[in-house]
């Protein structure tokens, strides 16, 4: 099973693929994000060439855990986006994964444009990874 995991931004979405078998999540691309019109357009795209069959998207909640104005937003697009693509879109908390996502670029040295098109595609494979292993099975304990 395929999942998609988004990154959303005012300017730049970066976007996350799970492998098959839904365990491990890789860096995609980004995309432009400011044409909201022409983003779903080409998430349908992307969701139909590749397979997918769930789509997270991020949920930037505040340090507190409230919703503000950027949440409520990704709450609306994950909405549309069901609607759009008929399938099941899940909200996954972000609170701190560009932080995570550009310090990361730092240690591998990635600078300028560069750096900000991976933090994108970096912060969706965090918003990805914790979706996925929040889903795994745990080995039942032993003892």
């Amino acid at each position: 099973m395929r999942i998609l995991g988004i990154d959303l931004g005012k300017r730049r979405v970066g976007l996350a693929l799970s492998d098959p078998t839904g365990l491990l999540a890789t860096a995609l691309e980004t995309l432009d994000g400011r044409d909201r019109d022409a983003l779903f357009g080409q998430l349908r795209s992307r969701v139909r060439d590749l397979a997918v069959e769930e789509v997270v998207v991020g949920l930037p909640r505040r340090t507190d855990g409230t919703l503000g104005p950027e949440a409520v937003a990704a709450q609306a697009f994950a909405d549309r986006l069901a609607r759009e693509l008929g399938r099941p879109v899940h909200l996954e908390d972000e609170r701190l994964t560009t932080l995570q996502a550009h310090r990361s670029m730092l240690e591998t040295g990635a600078r300028g444009p560069e750096r900000r098109q991976a933090v994108d595609r970096v912060a969706a494979v965090l918003i990805l990874q914790a979706f996925l292993d929040r889903r795994r099975p745990r080995p039942e304990d032993p003892w």
